[in-house]
Formats: structure tokens, C-alpha cells, sequence
């Protein structure tokens, strides 16, 4: 038998009345390295893709009655949608093909056909399926496009990481990443995914905490139709979404217990088994998770496999918090701001002033690179696009609770240099606070700050307000205010407006 990788074998339905054939496709198929089911009549060939999924379908036109291929066809795609099938007759003719290729067949050839000729379609079919795992690969890096498109930072805290993923990416060892909420845990997996072999191929992110408990073995294994109530049509599971490239499970720690037993299976033997089948599907996946809980102790207690870790961490990385690099602040900074510009790097950079920069350096970052995106974003639009002072910045920044401030002391030595255009000594000196969050001129904020505000004013200053305590979060502070989201976007967006036209 062929050695084909599991995510280029293809799992073949094979319908003729003919023994000799069905004997033939038995042998010769998974010399090509396939899996093969075959089936006598229509009728069973029906019931088979109501119980089974296949990647492909060979079937003959005339078995019982002249269109019986006809009705297999129409059933599988009725239920399969996806699956590729093949008509085969020894009486071809233009309305055949036509009709099968109207009910969704892939191609159309005619008895007797040679075995070279049902390879070269199968190749073809494979060439299809790679096709729609480069789009899936090509759609999951543009999501990412989003975010930093590599790991920003040269601190000596991260170079360690960014070596791991220099050696460790290229392989398809499994990788446990560890680390506090928002370190940025999915750009080192998405890192790992793009140095891989695999980076043609699908990188399918999920979050355990968000698994809904009825449904999660549904979700990560798909499910046959029919499977339970509700089940309208077969359903491919992340596994098989993933296949042949990169399952990221992220907040592995909040996987249910009954779930680790199975995802345990998987990582074992290699194969999943959807709901309501009874046939396994070899499926070719890495898997990279990811967890800020402490796996050691949820052993200890009960709550975590201690097999099913052993299984995970093949290699382990942990990242440090952003407060024990603080070197890379200003660079995270620009990428991010860059990010809310929909600008280049080099376009936004002198927009970040030395005062509003010596804050950010100063900052306690509980919620890490993430509490640092979501300062970016609101600085970008307080700001109104222009320069970013200490009075763009969020006001829990500016004035932090005194428990939080962690003074920035870089060693005067050469060894240690400040971050690229800022000076040392600048760095060590006294940060002056500004006596507002929000820039006191009614010309420059576009909200009055005289004696006499309208109601207007007033309302704009408490929803910056809820905006600021919320870290950024939009749909938090619409939550909070009793507003939708639609609402908060175009307030801030007026109060952008208002800002620049006073401005100018």
C-alpha cells in the first residue's frame, strides 16, 4: 500500500453491480494509497452515505435501473455536499453527462476505463481539496492580519521564546505555550504555525472555555446528520477542519473532563469519530494549546489528566509578563497603533509623544499585551487620529491606584540601553501628570469643559468615562450603558468629528 499522508488519503465509495469491479477497487485502491467502501446497488450505496463520509465517489449509472448512479448521486449530495463523485457507464452519452454533472458530479467517464485514467482523477480531486485548505489557510492568516504579523520584541525576556519557535516551528512536535491572560499566547501559536511545514494548510484556533458543554464533542468532532435532534446536516468537527494542518486549543485548561478522555483518543490513534457514525476518520493534525492555569495543580486536584498533558507537552514554552519587558513597549506600541491606523509602522510612529510614552513604560499591565491594544485603540481615537499626549491616554493609565505603579529603572550601564529614541535618562526622570484625562481646551476635545455644559457634554463624559474604566472595550461599555454597539461607535465617531472641526 501507498504511503499517503492522512490529510491526502481519500476515504472512496465505490458503487457498482459488477463483482469483478468491486474486487478490483478493493485491491487496487488502497494501493494508492486510499481507503475504499464498496456497495452493490443503489440501495445500498444510499443507506452507506447516510451512515458514512467519503472524500469521494465512484459510481456506476446503470446498476438495477438505467439512472440508478443518478439517485446515489442526488442523495449524496443532498447529505454531502462536499463529497466529489464520479460517473461511471458503458453507455455514455451527452444527456448523461450533462444530467450528472447538473446534480453536482465532479467529472464523468465512460466503461471500460483504465485504472490510470480513475488515478488521474483522484489526483484531481486531491489537487481540489489542497486548494480549499490553502483558502482556509489564506483566510485564517488574513483574520490574523488583524494583530502583529510575527512575535514583536528583542528583550532578553523574549529571546528565549523566539528561539523556541525558530527550532521548535519547523517540526510537527506538539507545544504547551504557558502564560498570563493577554502575553499573547495565539501570536506565538500562530508563529509556530507559520515556520511550519504546515503553513499551507488550515491554523484552526478554540477556545475550550467557550465549548458549550451539550454540544462541545459536536463541535471538535463534527457530528453525522441526524446525529440528535437538530442535526439537519453532517457537520465537519475542528479535527477535520484542521486536518493535514494546525489545531490551536487555547484556555486548555477549561476542557471538561469527559472531553479530555476523548481528545486523549484522538491525540492516541490518530483518528476522530463523528457523532451518529461508526466509521473513524484518520485525520493528520498538530496540536498546539495553550492555558494560563497552573496543569500541575488541576492534576493534584482532580481536574486535569495527567495522561493527556504528558500527551500535549511534547515542548513547552512559557511567556513572560509584559511588565518583565518593558524594553518592548514602545515597539508593541507603534505595531498596535499601526494596527488601529490601518497605517504603516513608519506612518504613526512620531505621533506617540516622549511624556505619553514615559507613562505607558511606568504602567502596571495586569492584562498585559492585550491592556496594552486596547490603550492603543483608545489613544487613536481620543487623539482624533493626531498626536497621542498623556491626556489620549486611559485615565486608569494616567492615574493609576498607587499599588499599581511600578517606577521604571533602566541600569545605567551600557549593557542594558534604553529603547530605540529615548534616552536613559529621560526614561529615570519624574513622569509630570497631567491635571485631566482628557484635554481641558473645548477646542481641542470638542466637550465642554466651562461652567455650563449642555446635556450633550455631559452625556460624552461619562460614556468616555465607562469607556476608559471598561479598558476599550466597546461592547462592555454598551453593555454597561444600556446602548448598542452601533450606538457607542457612532457617538465616538461624532466625537471625533466635533474634535477635529473645533480643532481646525
Amino acid at each position: 500500500m501507498a504511503t499517503t499522508p492522512a490529510h491526502n488519503r481519500l476515504r472512496i465509495l465505490f458503487v457498482d453491480d459488477e463483482t469483478h469491479l468491486r474486487e478490483f477497487m478493493k485491491s487496487e485502491l488502497p494501493r494508492l494509497g486510499h481507503e475504499v467502501t464498496t456497495c452493490a446497488d443503489s440501495k445500498s450505496g444510499i443507506e452507506t452515505v447516510k451512515k458514512q463520509t467519503f472524500d469521494a465517489a465512484i459510481l456506476d449509472m446503470r446498476m438495477e435501473h438505467d439512472k440508478a448512479g443518478l439517485q446515489v448521486l442526488a442523495a449524496l449530495k443532498q447529505v454531502a455536499p462536499d463529497t466529489e463523485a464520479v460517473i461511471m457507464t458503458g453507455y455514455g452519452s451527452t444527456e448523461t453527462a450533462v444530467e450528472a454533472l447538473r446534480l453536482g458530479a465532479f467529472d464523468y467517464l465512460t466503461k471500460p476505463c483504465k485504472l490510470t485514467d480513475i488515478e488521474a482523477l483522484l489526483l484531481r480531486i486531491q489537487e481540489k481539496r489542497k486548494l480549499k485548505h490553502k483558502t482556509a489557510a489564506l483566510e485564517s492568516r488574513v483574520e490574523a492580519a488583524e494583530g502583529p504579523s510575527g512575535l514583536i520584541g528583542a528583550s532578553a525576556a523574549m529571546t528565549p521564546v523566539q528561539q523556541f519557535i525558530d527550532r521548535v516551528g519547523p517540526t510537527d512536535g506538539r507545544v504547551l505555550i504557558t502564560g498570563e491572560t493577554g502575553t499573547g499566547k495565539e501570536v506565538v501559536a500562530r508563529a509556530l504555525y507559520t515556520k511550519s511545514k504546515r503553513a499551507d494548510m488550515p491554523f484552526v484556533p478554540v477556545n475550550c472555555g467557550a465549548l458549550t458543554q451539550t454540544l462541545a464533542e459536536s463541535q471538535l468532532f463534527g457530528h453525522k446528520k441526524g446525529a440528535f435532534t437538530g442535526a439537519d446536516k453532517d457537520h465537519k468537527g475542528f479535527f477535520e477542519v484542521a486536518n493535514g494542518g494546525t489545531l490551536f486549543l487555547d484556555e486548555l485548561g477549561e476542557l471538561d473532563k469527559n472531553l479530555q478522555v476523548k481528545l486523549l483518543r484522538v491525540l492516541e490513534a490518530g483518528e476522530i469519530q463523528r457523532l451518529g457514525e461508526s466509521q473513524p476518520i484518520t485525520v493528520d493534525v498538530r496540536v498546539i494549546s495553550a492555558t494560563n492555569k497552573d496543569l500541575r495543580k488541576m492534576i493534584e486536584e482532580g481536574t486535569f489528566r495527567e495522561d493527556l498533558l504528558f500527551r500535549l507537552n511534547m515542548f513547552h514554552v512559557h511567556l513572560p509578563p509584559l511588565r518583565d519587558r518593558r524594553e518592548d513597549i514602545p515597539e508593541l506600541a507603534r505595531h498596535l497603533l499601526a494596527r488601529h491606523a490601518k497605517r504603516p509602522v513608519e506612518n504613526v510612529a512620531h505621533l506617540l509623544t516622549p511624556e505619553a510614552l514615559r507613562i505607558m513604560l511606568n504602567h502596571d499591565y495586569k492584562g498585559n499585551v492585550r491592556e496594552l491594544t486596547n490603550a492603543m485603540e483608545y489613544a487613536w481615537i481620543v487623539s482624533g487620529g493626531g498626536t497621542i499626549t498623556p491626556e489620549a491616554l486611559p485615565r486608569d493609565m494616567v492615574y493609576p491606584k498607587p499599588s499599581a505603579t511600578i517606577p521604571v529603572a533602566f541600569p545605567a550601564a551600557p549593557s542594558a540601553p534604553a529603547p530605540s529614541g529615548y534616552s536613559a535618562a529621560f526614561l529615570g526622570s519624574p513622569a509630570p501628570m497631567p491635571t485631566l484625562p482628557f484635554p481641558a481646551n473645548q477646542g481641542d476635545t470638542g466637550v465642554s469643559t466651562g461652567p455650563t455644559k449642555s446635556l450633550a457634554d455631559v452625556e460624552m463624559e461619562y460614556i468616555l468615562q465607562v469607556y476608559s474604566k471598561n479598558g476599550m472595550n466597546k461592547q462592555k461599555t454598551s453593555d454597561e450603558l444600556g446602548i448598542s454597539l452601533k450606538t457607542l461607535y457612532n457617538k465616538l465617531h461624532k466625537y471625533e468629528e466635533e474634535r477635529q472641526r473645533r480643532a481646525g
